[in-house]
Order: C-alpha cells, then structure tokens, then sequence
C-alpha cells in the first residue's frame, strides 16, 4: 500500500462483527483479505477463532464486547439481537486514526471521533430488519400473539439505530450494485462498488461434464433450496445437493429419488461436485453470491435466479451469446425454474467452459485488493484535505448494472 494508509504512524482498527469457526462465509473472507494487506488490530462482538489451532487468526490478540462472556455465545449472537447494538458501541476505538469496518449488522456502528475516518464494507443492510423482515415474523414463534408485538417493536427500534448509526460512515463500500441500491434505500447514502475476493484459482477448471445438476447452501429457507427440490422432482433429472441447515429433514422428506442429499463436505468434495457437474443451481436472492463464481471457475455454467448479485456475476446466454455463461431465471417460482433448466437443456452445446472461467477472474482477489487498497487511498487523501465525503465522486455508478 501507498504511505497514506500503510504510514507507520496511522493506526488501524478493523471491525467485525463475530469471528467462530462456524462462521466463515464471504464477509470473513473479505476480512481475511483485508488483512492480508493492511496492517490493523481486529475487533468483533465474538472471537472464538484465536483460539482455534485451524484458525488463520490462532494467536491473535482479537478485542471483544461482552457478549463474549455470555452463554452460548459461540453458537451464534444472532440470540442476543437486542444487545448487539450496544455491545458494538461499547468498543473503544479512541485511539485509532482509521476505522474500517466489515459490516453485515451491526459492525459499522462502532463509535468514533471526528478526527477518525471511518470506511465500511457493506456487505448487506441487516436484512432480517429490512428486506426479511416479514419472512423472520413469519417463521418464528417469536412472531405470533404478544411475543410477536413485542418483536415487532424490537424491529422498528433496530431500524432507527441501524440508520442513525449509518451516520457514522464517512465513505461506503458496497459488495455488489445490488447491495449499493439496498444501502441507498434504507440510509440515503451513496456507495463504492467493490465486489468480494472470491478464490478462483482454487476451483479447477474442467471442460468436460457429468450428467447431475448441484447446489450447494446452507439449507435455511431463504437459499428457496426447496424450489429446486420441487422443480427437480418435476424434472427427474439427477441433482446433487451439497450443505446442511434446520431444513434438511424436510427437504430430504419432499425430494424423490433422483435427488441426493450429501449433507456438510470438505472443500475438495465440494470443487470435485462443483467441477463435474452440467450446472449449478442457485434460487436465492443475494446481495452477491460467491457460489455462482466459484462454479464458473470451474468451467459450470450456472441456472439462476434473475435478481441480486446473480445479475452481476452471472452473463445469460440468451442476451450475451457466445460470452453468455448460465441461464437467468424470473420470478421465484418452481415453473419459471423448471423453464429455465429446459432452456439451458436446449442451449448446453452453446456454452464454452473456457468463458465461464474467464469471466470469473474478474472477481479474483487480486482484483479487489487492487480496487479496496486504491479506494482506501483515495478517501485518506479526500479526508485529510478536508473534502465532505458527500462530495467524493465515485469510480462508477452504482445503480448502473454492469
């Protein structure tokens, strides 16, 4: 990094929200990378990694909040929601000159000065306050008769903390143009788009196929893994799926026999499953969506739902032509699935595995360093000549599609 931010007397504090071994998604990869660049003391409402021998960050000295000493902590803090935001307030941060922030909840509402400069890498608005709300209300027991208008109000009181503590940004990232209309929805705030590491290089590429369609997810409601096992079992065509979740039992108990279910795997398993097979299926909504990527690393063209990330990440054959890589699908719904991966049936010769795996270097994480470390440049130099964030102009557009 240039001397602006890599200076030995700037001091560098990054934010998290948890750090356990059970939570090692794409937000803890982007933290992994950060640090792989920028020299900074962690921070997290949780640490349950360094003491963990596996763990990158065994060893490390990591602050916390006292969340930490509460029980059951480590199986997730998602339980002490009500807390999380003054349990993220009460890290003192005084004494650093830059505060970064990997934000998916409540991580970008550390307090801070107003000498700091304060970046966020927004992975997503917290969503079951936005986006899943009804979906959260709906499902839980905590959602119905007075628990459920006790919860309610929970919700409203979150969604003003959330806004008002986005006040104490002075520049976002966004992960995906996605994220960035989401971010200007729920907080009037524009933001950088800067699209996750994904490690490509770690997925091989293999132009010959099998004869099964895979998915791999965490098997929770909002992956929809449940249209897919409806849209297979109309298909009977063989389908892998790969992961485990509080669903499992009852996916397993719709799907037919031509769908196997192979629970938790290795990485290996997983780029062996996600390199041979003849598609990659994915029906969530995300804000990015690493999966996607990383089956196009290896060649497998990807059947997706039209919207969120898979916009951005995944080219439609249909409109791109021979730069296309998957089959974009819309609405949400088992018959427009079942369309799709009749389409793609139609189209499968068309697909060239050397394009699905050029188009996913463009995530690699030599991309983003380059673009997070230049635009951390960038907002040091605009902050310390005194130029007003809301007048920073951004590399590209960020409701621009690309």
């Amino acid at each position: 990094m240039s001397d602006v931010v890599d200076s030995t007397d700037l001091k560098i504090a990054l934010v998290h929200e948890w750090l356990t071994p059970e939570a090692t998604g794409g937000s803890e990869l982007v933290v992994r990378e950060i640090l792989s660049h920028v020299r900074a003391d962690l921070f997290a409402l949780v640490d349950f990694e360094s003491s963990n021998p596996e763990s990158y960050l065994y060893g490390r000295s990591i602050g916390t909040s006292f969340i930490q000493q509460l029980p059951r902590s480590r199986a997730g803090v998602q339980k002490y929601l009500p807390l999380l935001p003054l349990a993220i307030e009460q890290l003192d941060l005084g004494d650093y000159d830059l505060i970064l922030s990997s934000s998916h909840a409540v991580a970008k509402g550390v307090l801070t000065r107003p000498q700091q400069l304060h970046i966020c890498y927004c992975h997503t608005p917290m969503r079951y306050i936005w986006d899943l709300t009804f979906d959260y209300l709906r499902e839980s027991r905590l959602g119905r008769g007075l628990p459920g208008l006790v919860t309610r109000l929970l919700l409203h009181q979150l969604r003003q903390w959330d806004v008002l503590s986005a006040n104490r940004v002075d520049y976002f990232i966004a992960n995906s143009q996605h994220t960035a209309r989401r971010i200007w929805r729920c907080y009037r705030r524009r933001a950088e788009v800067i699209y996750p590491p994904v490690a490509v290089e770690r997925f091989p590429f293999e132009p010959n196929k099998g004869d099964f369609y895979l998915t791999v997810s965490r098997l929770v409601s909002y992956k929809k893994i449940d249209l897919i096992v409806q849209a297979f079992n109309q298909l009977g065509y063989p389908l892998v799926v790969i992961g485990s979740g509080p669903q499992a039992s009852r996916l397993q108990a719709m799907a037919q026999s031509n769908i196997k279910f192979l629970g938790s795997q290795p990485n290996s398993v997983v780029e062996q499953y996600m390199s041979q097979a003849k598609a990659f299926v994915y029906a969530a909504c995300e804000d990015f969506g690493i999966a996607p990527v990383e089956a196009q690393a290896c060649g497998t063209p990807v059947i997706a739902y039209g919207a969120g990330g898979a916009l951005e990440t995944v080219r439609d054959i249909r409109q791109w032509g021979e730069t296309g890589t998957g089959v974009l699908f819309k609405p949400q719904t088992e018959t427009a699935l079942v369309e799709a991966v009749k389409t793609f049936e139609e189209l499968r010769s068309r697909f060239q595995p050397e394009v699905a795996r050029s188009h996913s270097v463009r995530f690699a994480p030599t991309i983003f360093e380059q673009r997070y470390l230049s635009y951390l440049e960038r907002c040091c130099r605009d902050f310390q000549t005194g130029i007003p964030n809301e007048t920073h102009v951004l590399s590209a557009d960020p409701f621009a599609i690309d």
